[in-house]
């Protein structure tokens, strides 16, 4: 591993650093870390940055609960700026209660929608469970509590087997659509992550097994 003092600091004593989403790859945050910032993420695992305006150090999430599990840390071939991959806790990294500071737009070109999507439908999930909207069939859902819920994804499910048999795919498409959102619903209703799935799904894969269920094998042997 590098030694911090090989970093390149500016005159300020300060570098760069991004957080990105482990799992997603969203970019977070900018922020800046100076070199005990650096030593005290390397050391607790979580990331603590350095507030130019308030001058001094500064632990992500400590007040609001939105703190960032670093789980890898990179740097770039200059040695002057700072990748960290986190989980992100709580809401979210942006103060204003976005997701990502990223929000604004600028402009958009033609592109192809990406997984990214999924994240967003299930945090406006999240939110609509925070601050529930008057006529939100979400909040509709989330007051009716499992049974329905588990009552729609079945309607959902085989909606969706009805249009793959007929070969409807515009249909199917909508009707998976439909189920992925009824099953985001549940998940949220049930308290569970999304990081949850990843981790099973990565489990399934050969590469990251669950904390609490490598927890749970290790109990059984």
């Amino acid at each position: 591993m590098m030694d911090i003092s090989e970093f390149k600091f500016d005159e300020k004593g300060l570098i760069v650093a991004i957080a990105q989403d482990v799992y997603t790859g969203e970019v977070l945050m900018q922020a800046f870390m100076n070199k005990e910032a650096l030593e005290k993420t390397i050391e607790s695992g979580y990331a603590t940055y350095y507030s130019r305006s308030r001058k001094k150090l500064w632990k992500k999430g400590e007040t609001s609960g939105c703190l960032q599990e670093v789980k890898k840390i990179l740097y770039d071939c200059d040695a002057d700026s700072i990748l960290l991959l986190v989980k992100q806790n709580g809401a979210g990294a942006c103060h204003t209660g976005n997701r990502s500071c990223f929000y604004r737009e600028l402009k958009e070109f033609d592109f192809t929608p990406d997984y990214k999507i999924v994240f967003d439908v299930a945090n406006t999930i999240r939110d609509r469970k925070l601050n529930p909207v008057e006529g939100s069939y979400t909040n509709y859902l989330l007051s009716k509590g499992a049974e329905k819920i588990c009552k729609k994804l079945g309607e959902e499910t085989t909606e969706s087997v009805i249009a793959a048999i007929a070969n409807k795919n515009d249909e199917l498409i909508c009707e998976l659509s439909d189920l992925l959102y009824h099953a985001l619903v549940l998940m949220e209703d049930k308290g569970i992550d999304m990081y949850d799935v990843f981790h099973e799904l990565m489990n399934r894969e050969g590469k990251a097994p669950h904390p609490k269920y490598k927890k749970l094998m290790e109990e059984k042997k």
